[in-house]
């Protein structure tokens, strides 16, 4: 059984070194590839208000937040959760340094201590895109995730987003099902159209003497770039030797 769980947070700043403090954490299970919905969603008071351009991002205030417990009184039931999960995140070091802060707080060991390895969407795609933006939100545009409710970060929306986005990132199945929703079955009495096609003749159309000299050219480049070592310049050496 293979058991991920993405997650992401909101905080009061950029800093965990200079006093920022998590304020949500979002997490979302995946046990072989397919939500589970045992996810873990909390919010913390902080003690501290978060920096306006924060704010802005996520609009979780000070006031909401005051009745909510701190991180300490939850590091259990979080430690709990995670343990022995791979863990999916966007730009991990961010999430990972916070979450380290804070369990340093509550005396606790750091992070990889918990869980059994760290996958960065951020760095897949970079690898994947290089040169692009690679943001939740482009990521999402990119791979046709919908993103139309997210209006304001939220650390259980964005984790459900990302889930969709790390799926579709390995190519590993078309969409995101709960686990136990039962697969669609196909008809075996599906019958298909049976179509003729030896009587279709296709026209071929040859490539004309300027097509044929720009065609030789690119090869040409593609030679030097490649020091001589073009597959079709072997193949072409091979057939003049038959």
């Amino acid at each position: 059984m293979s058991r991920q769980i993405v997650l992401d947070t909101e905080t009061t700043g950029l800093s965990a070194e200079n006093g920022d403090r998590l304020i949500e954490l979002g997490c979302v299970e995946m046990i072989n590839r397919k939500l589970t919905g045992n996810n873990l969603h909390l919010y913390f008071n902080a003690g501290r208000d978060s920096h306006p351009d924060a704010l802005r991002v996520h609009g979780i205030t000070t006031e909401f937040l005051r009745d909510k417990p701190r991180f300490e009184e939850k590091v259990d039931e979080i430690w709990t959760y995670l343990q022995g999960a791979e863990l999916i995140i966007h730009n991990a070091p961010f999430d990972i340094g916070f979450l380290n802060k804070e369990l340093e707080r509550s005396s606790r060991p750091p992070l990889l201590q918990c869980v059994s390895s760290v996958i960065d969407t951020l760095v897949m795609a970079k690898e994947m895109y290089p040169g692009k933006r690679n943001s939740l939100d482009s990521l999402c545009d990119r791979l046709g995730v919908d993103n139309s409710g997210r209006t304001l970060h939220g650390a259980l929306l964005d984790s459900e987003l990302l889930a969709d986005v790390y799926i579709n990132l390995t190519r590993g199945q078309e969409a995101l099902i709960m686990a136990d929703e039962p697969a669609e079955e196909v008809s075996s009495d599906l019958l298909l159209p049976q179509v003729d096609l030896s009587g279709i003749r296709l026209h071929v159309l040859k490539a004309n003497a300027e097509e044929l000299a720009a065609h030789e050219e690119v090869l040409v480049q593609l030679d030097k770039s490649s020091g001589g070592k073009t597959m079709w310049r072997n193949f072409e050496k091979q057939g003049s030797n038959l």
